[in-house]
């Protein structure tokens, strides 16, 4: 989909009983206005009305970009 990238979330806790750590990862769609995102890109999202059937985030801002690679 044009304007639109794949957010995933990682969610670190500590399990109630067994006392280990758990990662849970979530991904979400988000719209991209300018379509500046690349793969590997740490981005803050806030929620926003739907925008489609899936998507309800907006990239707010690139917190840190990576360089892609010349072939």
């Amino acid at each position: 989909m044009d304007k639109t990238v794949s957010v995933s979330i990682v969610r670190r806790y500590q399990h109630p009983l067994y006392k280990k750590v758990v990662r849970k990862t979530k991904k979400i769609l988000a719209h991209d206005e300018q379509n500046s995102c690349n793969v590997g890109d740490v981005v803050q999202v806030v929620e926003t009305r739907p925008l489609s059937r899936q998507k309800r985030w907006r990239v707010q801002a690139i917190v840190n970009a990576i360089q892609p690679a010349n072939d």
